[in-house]
């Protein structure tokens, strides 16, 4: 029954750039500000997450589904998700995606043992609006998506 906001997160390492659906995020400080993100041990983002400093965490609207789907219907170990979507590097060499309406890249301070996803506790260092908030896709809008990894 929980109705969330739901994210995309990339991250690079090695020069391998990687990203994921994410619904487990929230903002758990203002000042200082912190931003913590669970990323799903199963998922191919995990590996490379584990091995950057950093996060991009992307915020999605209505009309971003098909990144939703790319992001979270798809994994990286079948194929390069950023072959089939606009993005950029930007601060700390993160991918970006060119369609979110907002985004920002944040530092990891710390990684939590949160059961079958792994926390971010990020401090962010940069950051874009594009638009004001609203009309943000949520988990009801995603529900039909098949994971593209074993849940």
């Amino acid at each position: 029954m929980l109705d969330y906001t739901m994210f995309v997160v990339t991250t690079e390492a090695n020069g391998h750039p990687s990203g994921c659906l994410v619904g487990f995020a929230t903002q758990t400080s203002l000042q200082p500000p912190r931003f913590l993100v669970g990323v799903s041990k199963r998922n191919h983002t995990f590996g490379v997450a584990a091995r950057s400093g950093h996060l991009a965490v992307h915020v999605l609207s209505h009309r971003d589904l098909d990144l939703a789907r790319l992001f979270g219907g798809q994994t990286g170990d079948d194929i390069d998700k950023f072959e089939h979507c606009s993005w950029h590097r930007g601060p700390a060499g993160m991918p970006i995606l060119d369609d979110a309406p907002a985004w920002f890249v944040g530092k990891t301070l710390n990684r939590i043992e949160l059961g079958d996803h792994l926390g971010y506790l990020l401090e962010p260092v940069a950051g874009h609006a594009s638009q004001p908030a609203g009309d943000l896709l949520a988990f009801s809008d995603v529900g039909d998506i098949e994971p593209g990894h074993p849940a």
